[in-house]
């Protein structure tokens, strides 16, 4: 067991994700009849498919049809002879054998991804998993096609680029931007890869020690359309009430989740080996699986989004129990890393840390182990001052300290405390010495006559001064 972990930890330094499927003519789930064609069969190629097939062996066969856009790679040794009419066993009776469409085979497809050592062994199983975003090759993951294999890959993306450390294919590890635009260049390139996506090899690892963050986020619900394809379209139901969703993840879980805040001195590589030596190895935690990264977290304010996104740490924490016991391993386990954090957090680079939990006999919880975060603490504050503020107007409006006459509307209390209105006074005007009007002699209670005309004296204007 402890040779298996030293392998696990020796492995994670780098990521290699190796594609499965392949177009080799000699793959048995190529062929729509289910065989590899056989002397009496004719092979029928869909001529508008465009397809790359690798030949291992060498073969009879009394026909093929060939596509119009296409090739084969011979490996040495193979080749394609005309069925001389020989008896082959079992071959007696020939049929018309088509090779199967690769067209759908996208490259955010998880089930169709594998981790790999790189030796190109499948990599062991331990308590290590990912969450389905980054079971696709990650920006700093380095890709392999299998030695000796053909492939068609479908690229379509919601990204234009898909940043990569490397591709191997053939055999050959391509590890700069300069090998890769060779190798597009080529006459394979183009009958191996199709879709909108364009595959860029950067030939750097992540450069950071606090991790990097897998970079599929944009792509998560094709992977996600992906994975509900291939189990009916739907999620299988979990055991307890209220599942967890962890960020990156397609479907609940039951168990625990962990987000922390961490400082410039937090090493990621060395926060989950400590984790899997000190914890994970434990004879009780054996049926538990533990997927640890970095993720961003969108922020939200009075529960609107934001553009800005936070870094944290994310560990999802899964076990093998069923039914009310669903989960329970990995909230103890979550609980003993809360408690290492409140002990060695600081050593760590851990500045604080959040736990939820998710078990078959409880509903989604969040448990203690993280102060009030900033954002929060900043929303009541807000909402406080806000309230404080409004009070003080009002106070100040009922004691006359503040007028607001445009914005007065009566109050329930204003109607009750407010004397009657007296009866408005007659206008009895004001006198002007500087305006002398001369009314004219007219009865005001009847109709003025429209062509009289009024006259005012102006002691500051002489008539006679402009007579010449």
């Amino acid at each position: 067991f402890l040779l298996g972990i030293l392998q696990l930890l020796a492995a994670t330094a780098a990521v290699y994700k190796q594609w499965i499927p392949n177009t080799n003519f000699e793959t048995i789930s190529n062929w729509d009849k289910g065989r590899v064609p056989c002397a009496r069969d004719v092979v029928l190629f869909e001529k508008d498919k465009v397809v790359s097939v690798f030949v291992r062996s060498p073969h009879a066969l009394t026909d093929m049809y060939l596509p119009l856009n296409g090739e084969f790679v011979l490996a040495a040794g193979a080749a394609f002879t005309a069925f001389d009419g020989s008896w082959d066993p079992g071959c007696d009776s020939g049929a018309v054998v088509r090779f199967a469409d690769a067209e759908h085979r996208a490259w955010f497809d998880p089930t169709l991804w594998q981790e790999v050592l790189p030796s190109g062994e499948l990599r062991p199983g331990g308590p290590i998993f990912s969450v389905d975003e980054e079971r696709v090759p990650c920006r700093y993951d380095d890709v392999v096609f299998q030695p000796q294999t053909s492939f068609r890959v479908n690229t379509d993306s919601s990204q234009p680029v898909i940043h990569l450390r490397s591709v191997s294919v053939m055999g050959q590890e391509l590890n700069t931007p300069s090998s890769w635009a060779g190798y597009l260049g080529g006459p394979s390139a183009p009958l191996q890869f199709h879709g909108n996506g364009t595959l860029q090899v950067t030939g750097t690892g992540c450069p950071d020690k606090s991790g990097c963050a897998c970079g599929n986020a944009l792509d998560g619900p094709r992977i996600c359309a992906a994975l509900l394809r291939a189990s009916g379209r739907q999620c299988p139901e979990p055991a307890c009430q209220s599942p967890l969703q962890p960020l990156g993840h397609c479907c609940g879980v039951c168990g625990a989740t962990i987000n922390l805040d961490f400082t410039p001195d937090f090493d990621l590589q060395k926060y989950q080996d400590k984790l899997v030596q000190e914890l994970l190895s434990q004879p009780k935690y054996a049926g538990v699986q533990m997927a640890i990264s970095k993720v961003h977290k969108a922020q939200t304010f009075l529960g609107i989004m934001s553009r800005s996104a936070t870094a944290l740490i994310q560990i999802v924490l899964i076990d093998d129990r069923a039914g009310v016991q669903a989960g329970t391993a990995a909230e103890q386990l979550a609980a003993d890393i809360m408690e290492s954090i409140a002990q060695h957090g600081e050593a760590l680079g851990i500045a604080s840390g959040k736990m939820e939990v998710a078990t078959g006999s409880t509903a989604s919880r969040q448990l203690g182990g993280h102060p009030v975060s900033r954002i929060t603490a900043g929303t009541v504050m807000g909402l406080l001052f806000s309230l404080l503020f409004l009070g003080g107007i009002l106070f100040l409006y009922r004691k006359g300290k503040l007028r607001l006459p445009a914005l007065r509307q009566p109050w329930p209390w204003d109607r009750m405390e407010e004397p009657a209105s007296p009866a408005p006074p007659k206008d009895k005007g004001f006198d002007n010495p500087m305006f002398n009007v001369e009314p004219p002699d007219a009865n005001l209670g009847e109709e003025t006559n429209k062509d009289l005309q009024v006259f005012y004296l102006n002691p500051l204007y002489d008539a006679s001064e402009t007579e010449t």
